[in-house]
């Protein structure tokens, strides 16, 4: 059963309302470009915004995200919107696909044009740096200061899990969940962004997701610096393993779940990332492995590289929490303390033996 407005949960006889009909997505990076294909595939209308007009409209007069997704021609019913009020009228929900280091001065920006029922669900991974936020505590600390027409709280909610962009855009077999307190809410964004090569599942463990999901960015640079060195396939097994207790370590200090860690949002993405040869962190740190100096490894891509703003944050968290860290603090110390990749994975090696 349903109609415009409402939607029957297959194998149940719970029916929920199926509100998302204009989509406005915010960023027009990799991620936001291959969203914005997908809900266009579904017929549902959607506008994208990007913050350099002149590169917002060479896309659209391109019909190609040559900088962040080049080879796939864009639909042409995408609505591409400069204007900062107009891309939020009439939205019913709100895709945040701006990189974390820069939410706060985008939603600055917009903030006064957001309407106070409309949900904004986030596909940002990261920590801030200096606040030490999550992506959707960033968009509560900007958004809740505005002045409210009607006794309502921000609605957030968070897309996360596996999900490489350029496979995305060839339609290959991917999941990832959609996190949100409010389960109805969470439902909702699962059934607007499913489609047969797309699987999205529930989750409302929103702390745990969103750490998941920075985090392993941090794993992933380890990862690469692995590969960079030629350093096997047995260390990068045990890179992984210890990577994710250390992840799970500190999200649980933080009050995630423990089995978070385990599902899509956790090892899920944390082994796309770590292998992916089109994963920006590990190309990062490969560069990085074999020789590469910071400002060189990271100017090979005009891409943002998450997991070097979020080390520094983590390390903060690590710290603020006394969680034991060691993959991190290597990580950190290899990036900014210029110290020797091998001197790094020495260390490493030669802690105090203990129990796993």
């Amino acid at each position: 059963m349903t109609n415009d407005k409402c939607i029957a949960i297959p194998g149940t006889d719970t029916i929920i309302s199926f509100m998302f009909k204009n989509v406005s997505i915010i960023g027009d990076g990799a991620m936001g470009t291959v969203l914005a294909m997908l809900l266009s595939e579904k017929k549902i209308p959607v506008r994208m915004w990007g913050y350099d007009t002149e590169q917002l409209r060479g896309i659209e007069q391109g019909r190609e995200n040559k900088k962040f997704l080049p080879g796939y021609k864009l639909p042409e019913a995408l609505v591409f919107e400069p204007d900062d009020r107009r891309i939020m009228a009439g939205a019913d929900l709100i895709v945040s696909a701006v990189p974390c280091q820069f939410i706060r001065s985008v939603w600055r920006r917009l903030k006064d044009y957001a309407a106070d029922d409309v949900p904004i669900v986030s596909v940002a991974k990261g920590i801030e740096n200096d606040t030490l936020l999550r992506p959707t505590e960033i968009l509560a600390n900007v958004l809740e200061t505005r002045p409210k027409t009607q006794d309502t709280r921000l609605k957030t909610a968070v897309l996360s899990g596996p999900t490489i962009s350029d496979e995305l855009a060839r339609r290959l077999p991917a999941t990832a969940c959609a996190a949100c307190s409010n389960e109805k809410l969470a439902k909702e964004i699962q059934y607007t962004f499913s489609v047969p090569w797309f699987r999205v599942y529930t989750n409302t463990d929103v702390v745990g997701v969103e750490l998941a999901g920075a985090m392993k960015n941090i794993i992933a640079i380890a990862a690469g610096i692995i590969d960079g060195i030629g350093a096997g396939d047995n260390a990068k097994a045990a890179l992984l393993s210890r990577g994710l207790a250390e992840i799970t370590r500190l999200g649980v200090s933080m009050g995630a779940r423990q089995e978070t860690f385990a599902g899509l949002a956790g090892l899920g993405d944390l082994v796309t990332t770590c292998i992916s040869p089109k994963g920006r962190n590990r190309s990062f740190g490969e560069r990085i492995g074999k020789g590469q100096s910071f400002k060189g490894a990271q100017g090979a891509t005009e891409s943002v590289i998450e997991g070097i703003a979020t080390c520094k944050s983590v390390v903060g968290l690590a710290g603020r929490y006394n969680v034991e860290m060691p993959i991190t603090q290597a990580v950190y110390e290899v990036l900014f303390e210029n110290k020797p990749v091998r001197a790094a994975i020495a260390d490493l090696m030669t802690r105090q033996l203990k129990a796993e």
